[in-house]
């Protein structure tokens, strides 16, 4: 089978996966929950009350209110968060962008320095050097990543403002002098792009300043397990009968590396990193909240906490929809770095 013919029926296959993701969770949030609270408040009169009982169907059957739902979904509208104070979509298209900037950076700083640390490990083995990828890796697991984000914070910010040195933000994406000063057009909603793509250069350099911590703060630990896959998996490939001949045919032990064993030895940790950028993308949420990020992660955490059920059921929507698709590259990633695999 083709690429493109299994990527077509991978997304078919994608609604009926959809389609079970909303009916659990339209199913659990009428059930345990009253989906009148959303667009109640205290001034909210009973007339009123009567009016959106009607207007979202409330006083139907389970399966009929599901079908105007689905409905309702199809024609853009979400329902209303109550914690956003807005439709859900508006509140994705606000919360979103934070978020896949954060987990952008994050991913990209993790295979910058887990790759080359993962290879550096294995062709290094039981050296210095590998001890130490080694030690890295296992802190990077087992460290709490709410302790790791509020040490970067006392020392980049707390412990070097107070002796005098450059610091870096503790906080948010952007200075608020900065944005009232050089306002930032929006384009994609991503402070660093839309920043390069309007000229705003003091903005750009504010927006890259915030994002450097909470962003190495979640690459930390992608970037252990990252190390640690790529360290198993030139292992392996470096005990192969091909790598053998290709070192026997006399070729450069940089050509072995680099070109018979890095393609095949990446194929695991692609694997690793699709899983890694789908749970960056569905929200991190103590890096969001100990950071102050405006992402979609702490907009969740809070629909969590009031019982916002219009708010939860979107953010399951998206979460379900990104690691369908992140799923879906990584799939299809397999091919590109290795012709041999068919898709059945």
């Amino acid at each position: 089978m083709r690429m493109r013919d299994y990527a077509i029926r991978r997304l078919l296959l994608m609604i009926p996966v959809i389609f079970g993701v909303l009916l659990i969770t339209f199913t659990l949030s009428h059930v345990i929950g009253d989906p009148v609270a959303a667009y109640v408040t205290e001034r909210t009169r009973e007339e009123q009350i009567n009016l959106i009982i009607k207007q979202h169907h409330l006083d139907e059957p389970l399966h009929i209110q599901f079908f105007y739902y689905l409905s309702d979904l199809l024609h853009g509208d979400w329902g209303y968060s109550q914690t956003g104070h807005q439709p859900v979509i508006e509140c994705i298209a606000d919360y979103f962008p934070a978020t896949l900037e954060l987990s952008l950076v994050a991913i990209v700083l993790s295979l910058a320095m887990g790759i080359p640390f993962g290879i550096i490990s294995a062709v290094k083995k039981d050296k210095p050097v590998d001890h130490v990828s080694r030690i890295y890796s296992l802190s990077g697991i087992s460290m709490p990543i709410f302790w790791f984000a509020l040490m970067m914070q006392y020392v980049f910010f707390f412990w070097f403002k107070t002796h005098g040195l450059p610091y870096l933000p503790s906080g948010f994406r952007a200075h608020w002098l900065t944005e009232i000063q050089h306002p930032l057009t929006r384009i994609t909603g991503l402070y660093i792009l839309d920043s390069l793509l309007t000229g705003n250069w003091p903005m750009l350099v504010d927006s890259i300043a915030h994002i450097i911590m909470p962003a190495f703060c979640l690459a930390y630990l992608q970037m252990a397990l990252i190390t640690r896959m790529m360290r198993s998996s030139m292992l392996e490939v470096m005990r192969q009968d091909y790598i053998i001949l290709a070192r026997s045919k006399g070729l450069s032990e940089r050509v072995v590396i680099y070109k018979h064993a890095l393609k095949n030895a990446l194929i695991p940790t692609v694997t690793v990193t699709g899983l890694a950028f789908g749970a960056l993308l569905s929200g991190a949420v103590l890096t969001e909240t100990i950071f102050s990020w405006p992402g979609i992660g702490r907009w969740a955490t809070s629909a969590i906490l009031t019982s916002d059920f219009g708010g939860i059921m979107g953010f399951v929507l998206v979460v379900a929809f990104i690691y369908i698709v992140v799923n879906l590259l990584v799939d299809l990633l397999y091919g590109v770095l290795d012709p041999r695999i068919r898709y059945g």
